[in-house]
């Protein structure tokens, strides 16, 4: 794809004195120095290194963009972005409406499916908006209005009607909130990111914290990880076809379904980002039965997918193992915290995580169908975590 940029100069920030920033939408990170990028990004792991993986993954149906504020030459402000055709059952809860909007898309295969422009990556775990550190908590809220504008700008020369926001972290900045509000925002929950704070010293002292219901299974569930070879690796090697199917049939079995990664994806996050990605592989008699992808920094370790050959893996409880095998690293690594994603969450309160509030906001060009839109949102949200591996 060749690489564009679109700049637009934004108003002048109140009582600065100084330039309008200018706004900028690229379609390719690699116009942007990885440096300046990053450090509007200091708290988040997946920043500029990963975003390139996803760019060159060659993931289906989806063009990346990424829009920055700069004022004398300096990046302030940024987001990445992506552009898509989106079908508005991705999100409906599983269940007759989802099947039967499935059914009449059979037949008209455009129903309910917007050309959309949303603000956050498909591949991340949550929405993120960067500042320069030198910027102000007062002047964040202005300048995201500016760039929220930008984008607005550029989602309408694309012919995208609808525009959103994905998974941005709660609660909100209040001036923030005030933008999307102020721009005619609606707000539509999305799923809950789990996490374990790592405050204990061994397993035994976090198996205790646990119901007593919870720590018998878990122990029944561990008797027979003696069973089970785990290796760590940096590289998938010569069982990349083998994780990709265990990908596909894990992604298959999910109702929640977006993007669909590729192997270039696989392979560009562990090469991409040494030191700080890796993959943990579980065999049963030398048969790769389940992966664990994992990226990480020196305060957390992010579950980024677990795939697993389902009969087999759950003879094997290898779910529950590789859980107690990633606490095990957050421990021997002195790393504070597990994150282990969006889905499923009821399970991963059951073993003693936390929820952090995700919420989407969009907007659709035409007043109507925004109302509409708004009006059906509520069947748009996320799953109520109601499955649970066995």
């Amino acid at each position: 794809m060749q690489q564009q940029a679109l700049e637009i100069d934004t108003a002048e920030h109140a009582g600065s004195g100084g330039p309008s920033p200018v706004a900028s939408v690229l379609s390719s990170i690699r116009m942007l120095d990885r440096h300046a990028w990053n450090i509007c990004f200091s708290k988040e792991i997946e920043t500029y290194d990963y975003l390139l993986v996803v760019e060159d993954a060659g993931i289906a149906g989806f063009d990346f963009r990424y829009v920055v504020l700069r004022e004398d030459d300096e990046i302030v402000a940024a987001m990445p972005a992506f552009l898509c055709r989106y079908a508005l059952e991705t999100t409906l809860q599983p269940g007759r409406i989802r099947r039967s909007v499935g059914r009449i898309r059979c037949l008209f295969p455009e129903f309910l499916t917007l050309r959309l422009a949303c603000l956050g990556s498909p591949c991340t775990e949550t929405g993120m908006i960067g500042f320069h550190p030198r910027i102000s908590e007062s002047r964040r809220p202005q300048l995201f209005a500016q760039l929220l504008a930008a984008f607005e700008a550029h989602a309408q020369a694309e012919g995208c009607s609808l525009i959103a926001m994905k998974d941005l972290a709660l609660p909100l900045p209040l001036g923030v909130t005030r933008v999307l509000s102020d721009g005619g925002y609606a707000e539509i929950a999305s799923m809950p990111t789990a996490f374990l704070d790592i405050d204990f010293d061994t397993l035994d002292d976090y198996l205790s914290r646990l119901s007593g219901g919870t720590r018998k299974d878990m122990r029944r569930k561990l008797r027979g990880r003696g069973t089970v070879r785990v290796e760590y690796r940096s590289d998938f090697g010569e069982w990349l076809p083998r994780v990709m199917q265990l990908y596909l049939e894990t992604r298959e079995r999910s109702e929640w379904q977006f993007e669909e990664l590729t192997p270039a994806y696989f392979q560009g996050l562990l090469k991409g980002m040494p030191g700080r990605s890796f993959c943990t592989m579980y065999f049963v008699e030398d048969e790769l039965l389940a992966v664990n992808v994992m990226v990480c920094d020196g305060s957390r370790l992010i579950d980024k997918f677990f795939c697993m050959d389902a009969p087999r893996g759950r003879a094997h409880n290898l779910y529950y193992l590789s859980w107690f095998t990633n606490l095990e690293y957050c421990l021997r690594h002195r790393i504070g915290r597990y994150q282990s994603g969006q889905a499923y969450y009821r399970n991963k309160v059951r073993l003693g995580s936390s929820l952090t509030a995700n919420a989407m906001y969009f907007r659709h060009r035409n007043a109507v169908l925004q109302l509409v839109l708004k009006t059906v949102s509520p069947f748009l949200s996320g799953d109520d975590g109601a499955e649970v591996m066995t």
